[in-house]
């Protein structure tokens, strides 16, 4: 058996000392405020590199070796809108707040938001992604994706129960933001769906992966590529990161033909 190895703020926690201080306050703060735990995780990890570069927990830490530490995350990651130079300003601010330390945190730089304009896809381009997969199934993940404006994890936890094909909406209940939505479905979609459903009798997910649990279908697993190997991973991070879903127009009209 291989021994399991510490992450970053495990090991921040046994060897920093103070650090397990800083810790505990942040988790009761995240939890009393109903804060994301992937949030926090990202503040203690960053936090975490922090006290093991100095060996002394974060509050400890004059202005002057944040400032520097601050400045070598910038030369190490080439630009401050890296996820990491924001992620140790965001938890230095949040670890300052939780141990009444207000000065230093107004100290701390501004992080500017990335404003960038999301790509729309052309009709033409439509046709070709929705076009990529070979079977209907997968077509319809990548319809449900870009014409409801679906995450991946919320289409693969769909249950046909959520498909409403009388109104033609589609429920989607509340995880990220605690707040549940209904988002249209498309006359095409609607179509795709009804054929999806009487060829492959799906039962309780609206798609199911091939991994049964106590013999029951699971919903299918988001970390799959609907495209096979068509597309690299890399290709797949970029592709999520400069489209974004639009339910438009566009898309109904590319859906036309191909589920006649």
């Amino acid at each position: 058996m291989f021994k399991k190895s510490k992450t970053i703020a495990e090991q921040a926690f046994s060897e920093v000392e103070g650090f397990s201080t800083l810790q505990n306050n942040l988790e009761q703060s995240f939890s009393i405020n109903g804060k994301a735990k992937s949030t926090l995780n990202n503040y203690l990890r960053c936090l975490a590199h922090l006290a093991l570069h100095y060996n002394q927990s974060p509050e400890k830490l004059s202005v002057e070796n944040i400032e520097q530490y601050l400045y070598y995350c910038q030369k190490l990651h080439k630009t401050p809108s890296e996820s990491f130079f924001k992620h140790t300003v965001f938890g230095l601010r949040a670890a300052y707040k939780v141990m009444g330390m207000e000065t230093k945190r107004v100290a701390l730089p501004q992080i500017k938001r990335d404003l960038k304009l999301p790509t729309v896809l052309s009709q033409k381009e439509i046709k070709r992604l929705l076009n990529a997969p070979k079977y209907l199934k997968h077509r319809l993940i990548i319809g449900m994706l870009y014409g409801c404006g679906l995450r991946s994890y919320e289409l693969c936890n769909l249950k046909l129960a959520d498909i409403d094909f009388d109104r033609r909406t589609v429920f989607v209940p509340k995880k990220k933001g605690k707040t549940d939505r209904y988002v249209p479905l498309s006359k095409h979609l609607d179509r795709g769906l009804k054929k999806y459903i009487k060829t492959e009798n799906p039962q309780i997910y609206l798609f199911n992966s091939q991994v049964y649990k106590d013999g029951k279908a699971a919903g299918a697993d988001h970390q799959r590529n609907p495209l096979g190997d068509q597309g690299k991973p890399e290709q797949d991070r970029q592709f999520q990161k400069n489209y974004r879903p639009y339910a438009t127009a566009q898309l109904c009209y590319a859906f036309v033909g191909i589920w006649r």
